[in-house]
């Protein structure tokens, strides 16, 4: 079995053109079965049976293995199984039928309705905080990925009808509303915008040296403004992105309209355009804000 996994590896990477952290991973979890294998006291590969392959799976399991990580055994056999398949080595595929345990599904984490008014709430009384509440308000407001925000432009976005249009993953295109705060911070940062870049520079969110804002400048903007203002829990971009659409399901009650509105695979693009009052959830996102935030902005 040994030289049927080292002629499999030689296969994964002079033919296939595996990377070599991919190959370590393929030689990883077919070691594994290796070791099973002898002890249930098998060398041929013709005598693995779907039983073997479900009792390795269970007893990974037991050893702590997590779902994703058994699916990638899973996937590993498979694939080992196919190649000896096609080499005439084995009449049969055992891990066909063999599923892996489901992981957990792990909720995401939200920030609260205070921290969010208390984390919005910063003084403006520079430019560089304007464009930081300008960031927060926006992700707040419209839930936009880290990436789609930093490389955000001007022509992007339509403060005069409350709308911003962004290319997320899967190139897919999507319309989502800003709120009336967030367009209020938006139109405050853009009069002061000339301070940090000339009018030419197309991106909306630009360092003091006028260039497009970094990822991890935002990240770390992000993080500074929650400790300033006294807010424990760490907060980062993708929080912000899962409490707009936590607090806009429970002020909308509309599971599709939050579908669509974070861009999430499932949802194809003409219905972007096709099956949403942008106007009305504009109104609903500044509505849950006025309702459950105000008491922290005033």
């Amino acid at each position: 079995m040994k030289t049927h996994v080292k002629k499999f590896l030689e296969y994964l990477d002079t033919e296939r053109g595996l990377s070599a952290r991919t190959l370590k991973a393929y030689q990883r979890d077919l070691d594994h079965l290796l070791q099973f294998l002898v002890t249930e006291e098998i060398d041929r590969p013709a005598n693995v049976t779907q039983h073997h392959i479900r009792a390795l799976v269970a007893q990974r399991h037991r050893q702590g293995l997590g779902g994703k990580s058994l699916q990638r055994l899973l996937s590993a056999i498979r694939s080992f199984f196919r190649w000896m398949l096609r080499e005439g080595l084995v009449e049969h595929n055992p891990a066909t039928p063999v599923r892996a345990p489901k992981s957990p599904r792990h909720l995401p984490a939200t920030v609260d309705a205070d921290s969010i008014g208390r984390l919005l709430d910063i003084p403006c009384d520079t430019p560089l905080a304007i464009r930081d509440k300008a960031i927060m308000e926006l992700f707040y407001s419209s839930g936009l990925r880290l990436s789609e925000l930093a490389n955000l432009r001007w022509e992007q976005l339509d403060l005069a009808s409350g709308m911003v249009t962004v290319t997320g993953k899967g190139n897919r295109t999507r319309m989502v509303p800003v709120g009336r705060m967030a367009s209020d911070a938006l139109r405050e940062w853009r009069k002061v915008h000339g301070e940090f870049a000339s009018f030419e520079q197309p991106f909306v969110f630009v360092s003091k040296r006028g260039t497009p804002i970094a990822t991890r400048t935002i990240q770390a903007r992000i993080r500074y403004w929650a400790k300033r203002q006294g807010i424990p829990q760490n907060i980062y971009p993708h929080l912000l992105r899962h409490s707009f659409a936590s607090h806009m399901l429970e002020s909308s009650g509309d599971l599709r309209a939050v579908q669509e509105l974070l861009g999430h695979a499932d949802i194809s693009t003409t219905q972007v355009y096709t099956h949403l009052d942008f106007q009305h959830l504009a109104k609903v996102y500044d509505l849950s804000l006025i309702h459950i935030s105000e008491p922290t902005r005033q």
